[in-house]
C-alpha cells in the first residue's frame, strides 16, 4: 500500500497505478491534447495540402506545361521592321496619338513591305493591355493581345489577322 506524506504528494508507485486508470477511450486523455488542439493540427494540415497543390501548380508553370501558345508564337516570331510604340492614356485615340505610326505602318503596306507596332492602353480600371500590329511579308495584318496583366479578363493572349487590310485607321481586323 502506497502511503501519502502529502495531500497533494504521492510517492512513486502511486502515480504508476494513477496512469492505469486512464484508459484509452479518451485521446484528449492520453496524448495530452484538447479538442481545440486537435482542430489546430487538422487546420494546419489543410493548409498544408494546399501549399503542396500550390507549389505543384507553380512547377508545372515553370516546367512550361501551362504556356499559353499564343505567347509563345509571339515570342517566337521572327522581328518585323518597328514603327515604335505608342502608350495611351485613359480615353485617348490611336488615330490622334499615333499618327506617325499608323503612317509607318500604311507606307508599309502601299509598299509590300512587313512592320510592326506596338500599343498599349488602359483598361476602365486602369490595368494595361498590349497589342502588337504586324504587318506580314504576304500583306496580313496580324494583331497579338497581351491581357495578362488586367485583373478583371482571362489573363492569356489573343490573337486576330486578316488577310488584306484596306485601311488602318483603327488598325483591326474585321471579326
Amino acid at each position: 500500500m502506497g502511503a501519502k506524506t502529502h495531500p497533494l504528494v504521492y510517492l512513486d508507485d502511486d502515480v504508476a497505478d494513477q496512469s492505469r486508470r486512464v484508459g484509452p477511450a479518451d485521446p484528449a486523455r492520453t496524448t495530452g491534447r484538447s479538442r481545440a488542439c486537435r482542430r489546430c493540427v487538422a487546420a494546419v494540415s489543410v493548409r498544408a495540402r494546399l501549399v503542396a497543390v500550390a507549389a505543384t501548380f507553380l512547377l508545372a508553370a515553370g516546367c512550361g506545361m501551362l504556356d499559353d501558345p499564343v505567347e509563345d508564337r509571339w515570342e517566337s516570331r521572327a522581328e518585323l521592321s518597328s514603327c515604335g510604340e505608342v502608350s495611351l492614356a485613359q480615353g485617348e485615340e490611336i488615330q490622334k496619338q499615333a499618327v506617325r505610326e499608323i503612317a509607318c505602318l500604311r507606307r508599309a503596306l502601299k509598299s509590300g513591305e512587313s512592320a510592326e507596332l506596338k500599343v498599349t492602353y488602359p483598361t476602365v480600371e486602369g490595368d494595361p493591355i498590349r497589342e502588337y500590329h504586324r504587318l506580314t511579308p504576304q500583306g496580313r495584318l496580324e494583331v497579338y493581345t497581351d491581357s495578362t496583366d488586367d485583373r478583371y479578363s482571362d489573363q492569356k493572349w489573343s490573337f486576330a489577322e486578316c488577310y488584306t487590310p484596306e485601311w488602318l485607321a483603327e488598325i483591326s481586323c474585321d471579326q
